[in-house]
């Protein structure tokens, strides 16, 4: 047998941040024809792009450096079209696209996303005006552009096409599902999701689809709303740009102010004879279910293979947007494994809203090892894993072997055992320091495992036997979940 090693190179990391801002700096000075005073490197987006304020004394501007030389050219040939048109973009001040990198007009430090960020729902009056102007301009991209766009400068593909949102879902099935051990049939997955996108192809594909329209990437400068990072535009349907807007699933929106906002379109639409208003309305939300699919596989790349903080902790507002819309979905097409994969997904998480969870919370969990230890979704780490399976096997026994840790039968066995108590009483004194300190320090959330060979019996039965400690102890939040064999055991 070939042992086959396979390394990932990130060839951003290869080019060292000083050669990228001496770059800038020399594409900067020959621009402002004045020597620049500060360069500092900015917050990091999702994507491999780096960003850098650049100031002297009578100019500023955003530095850009990106190795993906179609998305450069996308951009840039995008932000022409749309400075000739007068729509709220970035201005290409200079470009060295030999070097990946180019200057575009400052548009500030704040956006539209930090704005929701500050407030509880509902949106004030005030912010829910810049996402009806953010709307407005929205609609101009897509219908007002779309004869002067370049779209052979579009990349991957022209259009937001059939095979684009296959991979789009194929995105969610290797970088969620799979990863999270969420079990389906292959063949019959791949089966709905070509009918999922038949039906979603249905749907007017003849505008600009910005593709990746959210609040992060609206900046407000003088309360206006200008609007960067479009460079995956492509062409294709109206619903998926007002989708990823008003389902943003960080930005948290109510489902009161979704409407509202939501409505606000539709008026747009409405006054636009072109445009058939029930036929958007047909495909709009099974347009927010494909969004909502490609950001979890993105969440589950950049969180859970990346190990981003950000996206990990953006998983539970995912799921928490997909339970929402699952109640509200109607589609005239039969996609059952598509639909019981993602009925799936929304048991990974408890349902409560992240934003109000206050205090400590300890994710307890049993899990098989041969199906991997449970995914932390908090941004800290696994926290405690224990490893049940030097203890007695209540499994091994027939009287025992189709019951769980659950049952009085298994627990009054395993009590029994004065290993299991030694065991039992070791781990209560594990973890007993850790959350009398993790609690002082106002952390929020550690995770506790237990795992066994099958997850049904030792690791269930100390996962409840904890969770019981927990509530006698201490006064915090407790999330039990038992896991085996992909399927989740009823606590």
């Amino acid at each position: 047998m070939v042992e086959i090693n396979i390394f990932v190179i990130n060839l951003n990391n290869m080019i060292s941040k000083a050669d990228i801002q001496k770059k800038l700096l020399h594409l900067f000075e020959k621009w402002a024809s004045e020597k620049a005073e500060t360069i500092h490197g900015m917050s990091p987006s999702g994507s491999e792009r780096k960003y850098f304020r650049l100031k002297s004394k009578n100019k500023s501007c955003i530095g850009v450096f990106h190795l993906n030389e179609a998305e450069n050219e996308a951009f840039i040939s995008f932000s022409e079209t749309f400075k000739n048109l007068n729509f709220n973009t970035p201005h290409i001040l200079s470009t060295d696209l030999q070097n990946q990198i180019y200057l575009i007009s400052d548009m500030g430090n704040q956006d539209l996303f930090s704005i929701v960020q500050k407030e509880s729902s509902p949106l004030s009056s005030k912010t829910k005006s810049l996402y009806k102007k953010s709307l407005e301009h929205l609609f101009k991209f897509q219908t007002k552009s779309v004869k002067f766009i370049d779209f052979n400068k579009c990349t991957p593909r022209p259009k937001l096409d059939k095979q684009s949102l296959l991979w789009d879902l194929n995105y969610f099935k290797y970088y969620f599902l799979k990863l999270n051990n969420i079990p389906f049939n292959e063949q019959t997955l791949e089966n709905d999701f070509n009918t999922f996108v038949d039906f979603l192809m249905q749907a007017d594909q003849d505008y600009f689809v910005y593709r990746d329209f959210q609040s992060r990437n609206i900046m407000i400068k003088d309360n206006e709303p200008f609007f960067i990072d479009y460079q995956g535009g492509r062409k294709g349907p109206l619903q998926y740009d007002v989708a990823s807007l008003l389902f943003q699933v960080r930005a948290n929106l109510s489902s009161d102010d979704r409407q509202e906002l939501l409505n606000h379109y539709l008026n747009m639409i409405s006054k636009t004879p072109d445009i058939n208003l029930q036929s958007f309305q047909k495909y709009f939300y099974p347009y927010v279910l494909i969004r909502i699919c490609q950001v979890l596989g993105a969440y589950g790349f950049r969180g859970l293979i990346e190990k981003k903080t950000h996206f990990i902790k953006s998983i539970p507002f995912a799921i928490l947007t997909l339970k929402w819309l699952l109640k509200e979905l109607k589609m005239d097409i039969e996609i059952p494994e598509l639909m019981e994969s993602l009925n799936k997904v929304i048991l990974i998480e408890t349902m409560e809203d992240p934003k109000t969870k206050k205090g400590l919370t300890v994710h307890l969990n049993s899990f098989a090892y041969k199906y991997g230890i449970p995914k932390d979704y908090s941004g800290h780490g696994e926290g405690f894993v224990f490893d049940c399976r030097f203890l007695p096997n209540p499994g091994r026994l027939e009287v025992y072997r189709h019951l769980s840790g659950l049952n009085a039968e298994v627990k009054d066995y395993l009590k029994e055992q004065e290993e299991v108590n030694i065991f039992l009483q070791q781990v209560k004194e594990l973890i007993k320091p850790a959350i009398q300190k993790y609690q002082k320090r106002n952390f929020t959330d550690l995770s506790i495992n237990f795992g066994c060979t099958g997850g049904q019996h030792r690791s269930v039965f100390m996962a409840e036997s904890i969770n019981q400690f927990l509530k006698d102890n201490f006064k915090l939040n407790i999330e039990l979940k038992h896991t085996r064999k992909n399927n989740w055991i009823t606590s």
